[in-house]
């Protein structure tokens, strides 16, 4: 069976690490509140890269840090953490 890899987005965790909460890290990264939520609360939802940069300058962290890759399992539809 072949594994799939798909990026999640890993914004909620570093920010709160760094103390950030969403009204926040608005303020500092000046994006949009929508496009932040969905970040937030969906770490699967799209999201373009001036906007990760912007994210990850507010927070004082690489890009790359924003990211997580995750097995994908085609079959069953899901996420599989593997530990």
């Amino acid at each position: 069976m072949v594994r799939l890899q798909r990026v999640r987005l890993r914004v909620k965790e570093v920010a709160q690490a760094k103390g950030f909460t969403v009204a926040r890290l608005e303020r500092t990264a000046a994006i949009d509140i929508k496009t932040l939520r969905n970040a937030w609360h969906y770490p699967d939802h799209p999201i373009s890269l001036p906007t990760l940069e912007k994210l990850a300058v507010a927070l004082g962290v690489p890009v790359l840090l924003l990211l997580e890759d995750v097995p994908f399992e085609q079959e069953e539809g899901k996420y599989a953490k593997e530990g």
